[in-house]
């Protein structure tokens, strides 16, 4: 059921809100839970199964946990919990990857392939298991107290609103209003405000833009131009922007019309000065996932030079890695991986002494590079139309003009403004107190959330990229 569905948003949407505000303040997390069940089960049938399972399953490690004092048995615990986690994300996630390459070794030897049944994703596995190990692991640390309410633990894995593509949360993000969830009007409306911002990005920016994306990177080489594969990737790049910050306010919002504040995912990541930078900025929770739970504790920048590099390339190694199960993940990671360890260096250095437009356009080109890997289906596929952008236009090539209807054209200038002055602050949530004075915003508003319905109600099934992943 996806975000922009008719049936989510004229029917599972205000169904919920109605029945959570009709119900009694100690009951609503459970309500919560009913329907974030529901939510999942509605495109994933019997997996919701497996979200129950790793719900149990973590709320009593993270109790055993908390009781235990001895180190030896505390380790042993929280080995248990990882082993437990990564092995179901290994299994559902990276089976199939695992099996196609050992069977092109196993061609390579003249040895028989191996056979097995495709296994199926479950979707939004990679977001609950690193909920499910991020709450485990602060039990451990002792950052965090062990809830001994199940259903406490079920919400924070599997509210609906962020269960699917994040923000990736903490337990202690949510945990204050878990008893008694309140909402105030004044919430409420700033949470509509920022759903509707989110509903604007994914139809009116990111889908557009994406159909244009689409029909360049499928392009065979011999059509594809450099003014084409420019197109494309610009495309691309402000497509996956809007279409992940758009799920992400639309999560935000949603968490505010339920009382919980979820965190910001994104921070103009296109006026970073730097990939460093840019890591700052973009997918804010998933950066500060592994800083905490796997960098910091490889020792970080703390252990000398060399292994402060080694400590970056893994951690972007498994960040690409998680992202899908695919050799193209694996070397866009390594691809940031490497700047990110080049920018600690006197390339770094030089960087940071050159003029802002020197600055920004490094970091600019270099994101634009990386996501010609994280959108290509193949590395070949990917090599091919980094030729074609550096300026090995194809025989049949197409023009760059064919891809420019008025739509896209207007689409296209929109994202670039809003790209670096982000909806949000322009479409602040209004008080009802307020309305008239900022009549011209709320109007504007309006206007996004008509088009936006229009889109929907004309549209087809169209899920958000981070729904792979």
């Amino acid at each position: 059921m996806v975000f922009t569905s008719p049936t989510f948003l004229f029917l599972f949407l205000p169904v919920v809100l109605a029945a959570f505000a009709i119900t009694p303040k100690r009951l609503r997390t459970a309500l919560l839970v009913a329907v974030s069940w529901v939510f999942y089960a509605w495109g994933e049938k019997h997996l919701v199964l497996l979200l129950a399972l790793s719900t149990a399953i973590n709320w009593a490690l993270a109790i055993v946990l908390e009781r235990t004092a001895a180190l030896p048995r505390r380790r042993l615990l929280l080995t248990l919990a990882v082993v437990v986690n990564i092995g179901a994300l290994v299994y559902f996630k990276y089976t199939n990857f695992l099996v196609l390459n050992v069977n092109a070794l196993l061609e390579w030897a003249g040895a028989p392939a191996v056979r097995h049944a495709p296994v199926h994703l479950p979707i939004g596995i990679s977001f609950v298991t690193f909920e499910a190990l991020s709450y485990v692991i602060d039990v451990y640390r002792r950052d965090t107290p062990a809830d001994r309410n199940p259903v406490h633990v079920a919400f924070y894995l599997s509210f609906f609103p962020h269960l699917i593509a994040g923000p990736i949360l903490r337990f202690a993000d949510i945990a204050a209003p878990l008893p008694r969830p309140t909402v105030t009007l004044e919430r409420l409306d700033r949470g509509v405000s920022r759903f509707i911002n989110g509903l604007g990005k994914k139809m009116l920016l990111a889908n557009p833009l994406g159909h244009v994306a689409d029909q360049i990177f499928a392009l065979p080489a011999a059509e594809l131009g450099t003014p084409a594969a420019w197109l494309g990737v610009a495309c691309y790049a402000l497509q996956i922007y809007f279409d992940f910050s758009g799920y992400s306010d639309m999560a935000i919002g949603m968490g505010h019309m339920f009382g919980f504040t979820l965190p910001e995912n994104f921070r103009h990541p296109y006026t970073a000065e730097s990939i460093r930078d840019f890591w700052r900025r973009w997918h804010i929770s998933l950066s500060s996932w592994f800083r905490d739970y796997l960098f910091v504790p490889l020792g970080g920048n703390r252990a000398g030079r060399w292994k402060t590099y080694r400590n970056l390339l893994t951690v972007f190694l498994l960040c690409g890695f998680w992202h899908g199960a695919s050799w193209t993940f694996i070397v866009w990671g390594l691809f940031h991986g490497v700047f990110l360890v080049l920018e600690r260096t006197r390339f770094g250095t030089a960087i940071a002494r050159a003029p802002f437009i020197v600055r920004r356009s490094y970091a600019l080109l270099v994101v634009l590079v990386g996501w010609v890997f994280f959108r290509a289906e193949t590395f070949t596929a990917a090599m091919s139309y980094l030729a074609a952008m550096a300026g090995r236009t194809g025989p049949m090539a197409v023009p760059s003009i064919y891809y420019l209807s008025i739509e896209v054209q207007v689409a296209l200038a929109v994202a670039m403004v809003l790209a670096v002055r982000p909806l949000q602050a322009r479409f602040a949530g209004v008080s009802p107190a307020a309305a008239a004075i900022r009549l011209p915003a709320v109007a504007l508003q309006a206007a996004v959330l008509a088009l936006s319905l229009l889109y929907v109600a004309a549209g087809t099934y169209n899920p958000f990229i981070y729904f792979r992943f």
